[in-house]
């Protein structure tokens, strides 16, 4: 049984940012992973988001598949994805839904159910989609002063001066891997709801039903691994690193590794990655480099990176 980790909890609605900015940085430097509270979506709003998401997923599967995943936007069935194909071949035990930009060239690409079956889906996600943006907005100055950057560094350098933001509505349906009909009761295959994984973007935050099941690993690079559950907090998000925060880092800040465990019961999350902008060239800040501690990864366009991790995903064999 893991043992729960015990996370930093921030306050957006402080008036001492400075005092929230080191909180944040001793949270990312620890942990990568933390609650945020205050943070300005009502919880009328996260409610009714659940709601329609689960109205969506309770449709059959024909229904759903004719908004299949295209363009990274869309529906993804039981076992498309595969965050971890080093653990188990027969991909996760969960469905998704991805609702992309909704202004700018990409803005056109999103799906959305027909209003004759889900009159108030997409309204009801447009306004969280704003919402949970402008939360990872000023969660970003933070972060920034976190760095010792100018608050609006993010803004300025090109990764958010238009904000790349993706909302990941996922069904984890309860069910073991026999019981969901792919894989035969006496196979010794270990089936994941999400496996093992570190988030590819800048920041994700993440709303949960309540059901446990998210456990993270903080040292991903010793063997064996130990992991421990993330406990729900009424209310707050659990917000957490990506891959490009830590490369801009140079590991200073981590992007700590997380899985989801089926546990039975059904679950219900939504994730918001707040991303650079696509043509943003993420490469290690002069503050966290020197000549004992170079630079670990080579510079990167985001959105060549971001295209790469998620076709990995989708492409295991």
């Amino acid at each position: 049984m893991a043992d729960s980790v015990v996370l930093p909890v921030i306050d957006l609605s402080s008036s001492d940012r400075i005092s929230t900015a080191k909180s944040i940085r001793q949270a990312c430097m620890e942990y990568g992973f933390f609650y945020l509270v205050n943070h300005g979506v009502e919880e009328e709003l996260l409610e009714n988001v659940f709601d329609e998401s689960r109205k969506f997923f309770s449709l059959p599967l024909e229904e759903k598949m004719k908004l299949a995943r295209k363009d990274n936007v869309g529906f993804a069935p039981i076992y498309a994805e595969n965050l971890d194909s080093s653990t188990t071949s027969k991909g996760d035990l969960k469905e998704t839904f991805h609702i992309g930009p909704l202004e700018g060239e990409e803005s056109h690409l999103n799906l959305w159910p027909s209003k004759e079956i889900l009159p108030c889906w997409r309204f009801s996600m447009e306004k969280y989609y704003k919402k949970v943006l402008s939360t990872g907005e000023r969660l970003s100055t933070l972060i920034a002063l976190a760095l010792n950057l100018e608050d609006d560094f993010f803004k300025k350098t090109g990764a958010l001066d238009k904000p790349y933001g993706f909302l990941r509505l996922l069904h984890y349906p309860g069910l073991n891997a026999a019981a969901a009909g792919e894989i035969e009761e006496e196979e010794e295959v270990v089936v994941y709801g999400a496996s093992a994984h570190s988030d590819y973007g800048m920041i994700t935050l993440l709303a949960t039903d309540g059901v446990p099941g998210l456990q993270v690993c903080k040292e991903k690079h010793k063997q064996p691994r130990t992991w421990e559950n993330v406990s729900h907090v009424k209310g707050a998000f659990i917000v957490n690193l990506g891959d490009m925060m830590e490369r801009w880092t140079n590991c200073l800040f981590r992007s700590t590794l997380h899985r989801v465990m089926p546990t039975g019961k059904e679950r219900y999350s939504m994730a918001f990655f707040l991303d650079p902008n696509p043509d943003c060239m993420v490469e290690c800040l002069k503050s966290c480099c020197s000549e004992s501690s170079p630079p670990r990864f080579p510079p990167v366009r985001s959105g060549d990176y971001l295209r790469d991790r998620i076709t990995a995903a989708y492409s295991y064999s």
